[in-house]
């Protein structure tokens, strides 16, 4: 797999429960934990600004764990408040997998990863050629309703389908093991299936979700 960029094997990791970052998507981040400032400022000072978003999980002895599979952004987007918090936006740019976690001095964790497995996400935006609109769109109408979110309509409609599926997939307030489900899907097809699937089972009354952002 070939980057743009001369990354090491080694990177940061944010695990942040809830936030989802798919390739050729953006991911708004406000950071205030100092751990997180430290990463930030760390990561400014290399060539390619990776820093990878994972989802976290409580093993059964109560230890944060990391899933396997996240997905690397760089950070192309920087601004500092008066009171020391960073605004940044990080470009999805592909998913990889934890080998090991790195033991380190730095505060905040960081992995040996492989991208082994994932060269898609370096490529064009994907189609999904299955894809029936108006279907999902009418679903996804009385899911909105449902929750009582709002969105600009029209937008939507006229997104592309890796924009469309990709950004609710990112944005629509499922569970953590949701996301990391949508996340891991193959293909965009597998990713508009889970997430249908995700649309149908909550308007079923299947759970109540909070809305982590």
């Amino acid at each position: 797999m070939k980057f743009r960029y001369d990354i090491p094997d080694v990177i940061p990791v944010f695990p942040l429960p809830g936030a989802l970052l798919l390739p050729r998507a953006k991911l708004p981040l406000h950071i205030f934990e100092p751990r997180y400032l430290s990463m930030i400022e760390d990561c400014m000072k290399t060539s390619s600004r990776f820093i990878g978003m994972v989802q976290p999980y409580q093993s059964r002895g109560g230890e944060t764990k990391l899933h396997s599979i996240g997905c690397v952004g760089r950070l192309n987007q920087f601004s500092e408040t008066e009171d020391g918090r960073y605004m940044v936006t990080l470009s999805g740019m592909s998913r990889f997998r934890i080998k090991e976690e790195v033991e380190g001095f730095a505060p905040y964790r960081r992995c040996h990863v492989t991208w082994d497995g994932f060269e898609r996400d370096l490529g064009k935006a994907e189609r999904d050629d299955s894809f029936e609109r108006s279907v999902f769109m009418a679903a996804l109408k009385r899911y909105f309703d449902d929750r009582q979110l709002s969105t600009d309509w029209e937008t939507m409609q006229e997104a592309d389908d890796e924009l469309l599926i990709n950004s609710l997939s990112m944005l629509c307030p499922f569970e953590p093991e949701d996301k990391q489900a949508l996340l891991e899907a193959p293909s965009l097809s597998t990713r508009r299936e889970t997430l249908t699937t995700l649309i149908e089972f909550a308007l079923r009354g299947g759970a109540d979700e909070d809305f982590l952002q």
